[in-house]
């Protein structure tokens, strides 16, 4: 399996430097992070001073089986970051052959490759295999019906938004991995809090990678708060499902066509997404493009600040 390269959204600094401004200058619409994030509200002092202890811990654990509705068999282990997880997955099982439903981001693909597991378009011959559900770019959703490898990682980094559509409860199932993403939902990106959620056998292995205290103090008690306020999660849903129809509405009438995403990204048609691209940026909005297709432009949402920055850039 070839090295793969990957590729984000963000990369302010970096836009900056070509495009010019300073990075306060720039609106990111290149992640698919909510902008409005959750009110963090007062940390204590023993969450910044003291180790994490077994307490806050527990309390995440309980909000989370809590807001997920996680099943009784499967165990809950707290990440820094879905990304943790995702790089130490197939270390989890001797390399083999792993399918993974494309075209999709290609974090999971980099992961594998380093350790060794070879790419297989074929489910049937798969080891392990991985679906992202919803799916980036595009949102695409999926079926337990289509779980069949031995290893199979669900990553549910974007599903917040859509609660109905969760496999979670396949989470309960031997050689099942669901990931979650908290950064993306509750817009905390930088507070670096995942979890990974199945198999026991599999999720006690990832904690002895990971070692002790692999969550901050901060992220702890934010996580377990916010997991815990389901009104706020009721109410941002219907916010974000509102503004990605505006958003849809405003790239119509400049000329694209709408393919898919979540309420957290959209995913468009162009005739030419690096020229798009190019003219956002000119106005110091950063996009999504893709190495596979030429055509799709990806957008986050903008903050409700920015939106009419975004109408006269497209204009």
């Amino acid at each position: 399996m070839p090295k793969t390269v990957r590729d984000h959204g963000g990369g302010i600094d970096a836009a900056a430097d070509r495009f010019g401004g300073s990075r306060q200058d720039w609106i990111d619409l290149s992640t698919g992070i909510n902008p409005v994030c959750y009110p963090i509200g007062q940390i204590t002092s023993d969450a910044w001073t003291a180790l994490p202890d077994k307490a806050a811990h527990n309390a995440l654990i309980s909000a989370a089986r809590d807001f997920w509705n996680v099943p009784d068999g499967a165990e809950i282990l707290a990440t820094p970051g879905a990304s943790a997880p995702i790089a130490m997955i197939p270390r989890l099982r001797e390399a083999g052959q792993v399918h993974i439903a494309t075209p999709t981001y290609n974090e999971h693909a980099a992961a594998f490759a380093a350790t060794g597991w070879a790419e297989s378009s074929d489910l049937n011959d798969a080891d392990a295999q991985v679906i992202v559900h919803p799916n980036n770019p595009d949102g695409r959703l999926f079926g337990p019906d289509v779980l069949h490898a031995p290893l199979r990682i669900i990553d549910e980094s974007f599903c917040d938004v859509s609660p109905q559509d969760t496999l979670v409860a396949q989470a309960a199932t031997d050689g099942t991995i669901v990931l979650k993403s908290f950064g993306k939902f509750w817009g905390l990106a930088g507070l670096r809090l995942g979890f990974a959620i199945g198999d026991p056998a599999l999720i006690a292995k990832l904690q002895e990678m990971l070692g002790p205290w692999p969550v901050a103090g901060p992220a702890l008690e934010i996580g377990a708060r916010a997991l815990s306020d389901h009104h706020w999660a009721e109410q941002t849903r219907e916010r974000l499902e509102n503004d990605s129809e505006r958003l849809d509405a405003m790239m119509r009438s400049s000329g694209a066509e709408v393919l898919g995403g979540t309420s957290l990204f959209r995913l468009y048609e162009v005739p030419d997404a690096a020229k798009w691209q190019d003219r956002l940026a000119r106005r110091h909005i950063w996009s999504r493009v893709f190495p596979y297709n030429t055509r799709w432009l990806r957008l986050g949402l903008p903050s409700p600040e920015q939106w009419d920055r975004l109408a006269a850039a497209l204009t």
